[in-house]
């Protein structure tokens, strides 16, 4: 009797598993499909993202150099000021320390105004290249069946082929 009740409940127990498989299979089946996009990455080794950058530092290089040249003869003036001050005229003294108060000045509102229409360039070329990014990883979601794709920065863990940056960078580069 005791073989009888053994059996029984071995045949019970693998019947039982088999029937958790199969519903476990079917939960796995209509879930949905997530992938991850690891998008710093994608913006870190991206060659296309990188010629973006030295297009643009190329377009301001001119004005970079030219405010870093008034920083320099500011900072000679300067110099000269404290070197040459005590031994100067009143009058000699009063215009160059006019000129430094004044070319500071100008130093500085034409920093501000690099600045300005650089981090406009960068937003604007940001701008474009998010939008391309998202197409591509619209088009891959659309081609691979995921019903979400999240930034991997967000996300805690995933399984490793979940992650598809590699792919949207290939995607994203040729374009």
């Amino acid at each position: 009797m005791k073989k009888f009740l053994t059996a029984m409940a071995s045949v019970l127990l693998m019947s039982g598993a088999q029937v958790w498989a199969a519903d476990a299979t079917t939960a796995t089946a209509s879930q949905p499909a997530i992938a991850v996009v690891n998008v710093q990455q994608l913006f870190q080794q991206s060659p296309k993202i990188a010629e973006l950058n030295k297009k643009l530092q190329n377009e301001f290089k001119g004005r970079q150099d030219k405010l870093a040249a008034a920083q320099k003869s500011l900072q000679d003036e300067v110099d000269r000021y404290k070197k040459d001050g005590a031994t100067m005229s009143e009058k000699d003294k009063d215009t160059l320390q006019k000129k430094i108060v004044a070319d500071q000045s100008k130093l500085s509102k034409d920093y501000s105004a690099f600045q300005q229409d650089l981090s406009k360039e960068q937003n604007k070329v940001m701008k474009t290249v998010l939008a391309q990014l998202n197409d591509v990883i619209k088009s891959l979601a659309k081609k691979n069946s995921y019903s979400l794709v999240l930034d991997a920065q967000a996300v805690i863990y995933t399984a490793g082929d979940s992650d598809i940056t590699k792919q949207v960078q290939k995607e994203f580069d040729a374009k």
